[in-house]
């Protein structure tokens, strides 16, 4: 009886764990769910609409790219990337400017694009990692800079007319989806993958954590610091054409609009699948939450500036979390 009695007072703690892991890996997701179920009741004839999914899991491209984008440089302890929205701007505007003002191939210029957007990357790199300059000042001027040079380079209005045919490489429907959707989805997933199962992710990881402890223990540190800002500069760049391909067109002035949504839907991400982590799945799962949240609300009637309510509270909360979790993780 006693031995039973003690081999339950050991499983006790074992269970607590579990429960626990299984609560700060998967609770928000059941909050999703929750939102979701609160929706569909209140307005089951909007909400619960092939047209609301779609909505939701359709619309929300531009961001997760711009997420992956950022992921880049906050995986290697750079946290304050202000840059990344513009350098999408800038090339979702160059390629209806350049095709459509100029007469370039849309191929062709695409391609111009997303090097004119590496380039960004390339640049705020040897500023940051060679010369030394603070990360929010060399990003925070780059991005004023950039929405110049596209507000400059569209005429200060917006850009379109670019061909159905290209479109189809955001637009096209697979599975009751938008392309876009699918390409997100194999960016984060290849993403998590080269965190996860490779040494160039798990250098990453390592410089993020230790700059010091990484270089002493061999670690390229400079090295993969300077690629993790031209890859961020790259994914940027490839998500403004398909932006530009989405709508036909672009308009440089809402690039800035992207910021926000940006750092809410990776800090609320360390609080999916790996508490306390920035990680590429818990980040498109939080895309698509705040898509979610904020969906609903304005089906509910709540008036536009709810968005601006909703992103900045998840922010808030998002990042207290992260450092909460960071600290129980020490």
């Amino acid at each position: 009886m006693s031995a039973t009695l003690q081999d339950t007072r050991l499983e006790q703690p074992g269970r607590a764990n579990l429960v626990h892991t299984i609560g700060s890996r998967f609770s928000l997701i059941g909050v999703w769910v929750v939102l979701a179920v609160v929706y569909a009741a209140t307005e089951p004839g909007t909400f619960l609409t092939s047209g609301t999914f779609q909505t939701i899991f359709g619309s929300q491209q531009a961001l997760v790219f711009l997420t992956a984008a950022l992921l880049c440089t906050i995986t290697i302890g750079e946290f304050v990337d202000m840059s990344v929205a513009s350098t999408l701007g800038l090339s979702a505007i160059l390629v209806p400017v350049l095709t459509v003002d100029h007469g370039w191939n849309v191929w062709l210029a695409s391609v111009v694009a997303i090097a004119a957007a590496a380039l960004v990357g390339a640049v705020n790199g040897w500023l940051i990692v060679r010369l030394g300059v603070n990360t929010i000042v060399v990003t925070l001027g780059m991005a004023t800079f950039l929405l110049g040079i596209a507000l400059w380079v569209s005429n200060l209005t917006p850009v379109s007319g670019l061909s159905h045919s290209f479109s189809l490489i955001a637009l096209q429907d697979v599975a009751g989806l938008p392309l876009g959707f699918w390409e997100g989805l194999v960016l984060m997933l290849g993403f998590a993958y080269l965190l996860a199962w490779t040494p160039l992710g798990r250098n990453m990881r390592f410089v993020g954590a230790n700059r010091e402890v990484s270089r002493l223990a061999g670690i390229q540190v400079n090295r993969i610091r300077f690629g993790s800002f031209v890859a961020a500069g790259t994914i940027a760049g490839v998500g403004g054409v398909l932006s530009s391909a989405a709508t036909g067109g672009f308009d440089p002035t809402i690039s800035q609009s992207y910021l926000l949504p940006i750092f809410a839907a990776t800090f609320l991400g360390t609080a999916v699948l790996e508490p306390g982590r920035f990680n590429p799945l818990g980040t498109l799962i939080a895309v698509y939450f705040l898509a979610t949240g904020i969906l609903g609300l304005q089906l509910l009637g709540v008036a536009g500036w709810v968005s601006d309510v909703f992103y900045g509270g998840a922010l808030v909360i998002a990042v207290t979390l992260s450092t909460l979790l960071r600290r129980r993780s020490v």
